[in-house]
């Protein structure tokens, strides 16, 4: 069995041998930490050093061509992005007619050649792909963050139309994807940070009203293409998991460990048999200050807890230069039969 359909049957909850591994995505700066301490020169080399069995080929990165070099989203309107708060394009709307002033994104000027080579290249991996589809995250910089969740309240009618026409550039733009990527890849992996150390960012009745809508659509698009569903959030998102189960999502990533209700016994009471579990190796600070036997055997503890519907991987995949390589090496050092 290869890496594919070891991660599948995972993803699928009906996996009975080993767990499975992903190292994540390093940081550039860990990259280049890494790949020189090992003589190698790439991070496609280093997933070979660690043997892992996924891969994140995101088709949203570098991928969009426009002829004046604008970029997929210019929240700013040119300015430099400096806080979370910041008011972006949208800042003082107060009028459905303000939308037709932003420069929306083409799908005509998406070119997917790179990452369909790349998943053609990985034939045995569990490739992760599909546009990264991060509305909630854009809907934070058009409007700024505290705005934004403000504005729920204030002027709905303006966050849905918004948050519509983000998420059917995202509906179009995978749909160009899938169709040309065939059943090259298994899973599409989507990304939106819902939550914070303590809590989800927004009620769970905002969170209703304003992301469930458009997250269904860009689940049951996935499913039409027989893709399974990898939800990338960052924070304590254990109120929304139910929500997110019942939504199809089949695997939720990173489980930032240090989260409020995001440790391991919490999502196994929870929901082991409900949903597969990517991540949950602290980055906060077992990677960080741990030794590596320390690791190794946490890393036990979780596949205890947590498989075997699980893939050990870091509880951020962005790993930073304070994460010591013998440490990831311990992490993904796991028994493979």
């Amino acid at each position: 069995m290869n890496s594919r359909q070891k991660v599948r049957n995972i993803f699928k909850l009906k996996n009975s041998g080993p767990v499975a591994t992903w190292l994540g995505n390093p940081h550039p700066d860990t990259l280049d930490i890494y790949t020189k301490a090992l003589g190698i020169d790439n991070q496609n080399q280093l997933h070979d050093h660690f043997n892992d069995d996924c891969r994140w080929i995101c088709a949203e990165w570098d991928t969009y061509k426009h002829p004046d070099n604008k970029p997929i989203w210019d929240c700013h309107n040119g300015r430099e992005k400096i806080s979370l708060g910041q008011p972006g394009f949208f800042g003082n709307c107060t009028n459905l007619n303000d939308l037709q002033t932003f420069n929306w994104p083409n799908v005509k000027y998406l070119d997917f050649s790179d990452p369909l080579k790349k998943i053609q290249a990985s034939p045995d991996n569990a490739v992760f792909s599909g546009m990264w589809s991060c509305f909630f995250h854009i809907m934070c910089d058009l409007f700024g963050m505290e705005n934004y969740f403000i504005k729920m309240h204030t002027d709905p009618i303006i966050i849905e139309a918004v948050t519509d026409r983000i998420v059917d550039f995202y509906l179009e733009a995978n749909e160009l994807f899938f169709e040309q990527a065939g059943d090259s890849f298994d899973t599409f992996f989507m990304g939106n940070d819902f939550g914070s150390q303590i809590d989800l960012l927004i009620s769970l009745d905002m969170f209703k009203k304003f992301v469930m809508p458009g997250f269904k659509k860009l689940i049951n698009q996935a499913k039409k293409y027989n893709k399974i569903v990898l939800l990338h959030s960052c924070g304590a998102i254990d109120k929304a998991i139910p929500l997110i189960i019942d939504a199809g999502v089949d695997a939720i990533h990173p489980l930032q460990a240090k989260a409020a209700q995001m440790d391991a016994h919490s999502l196994a009471k929870k929901y082991k048999d409900k949903i597969a579990f990517v991540g949950g190796v602290d980055t906060q600070d077992l990677l960080v200050n741990a030794s590596p036997a320390q690791v190794k055997d946490h890393v036990q503890k979780l596949i205890n807890i947590l498989g075997p519907n699980y893939i050990v991987s870091p509880s951020h995949e962005a790993l930073l230069p304070n994460v010591p390589l013998e440490n990831v090496q311990a992490m993904l050092d796991i028994p493979r039969r």
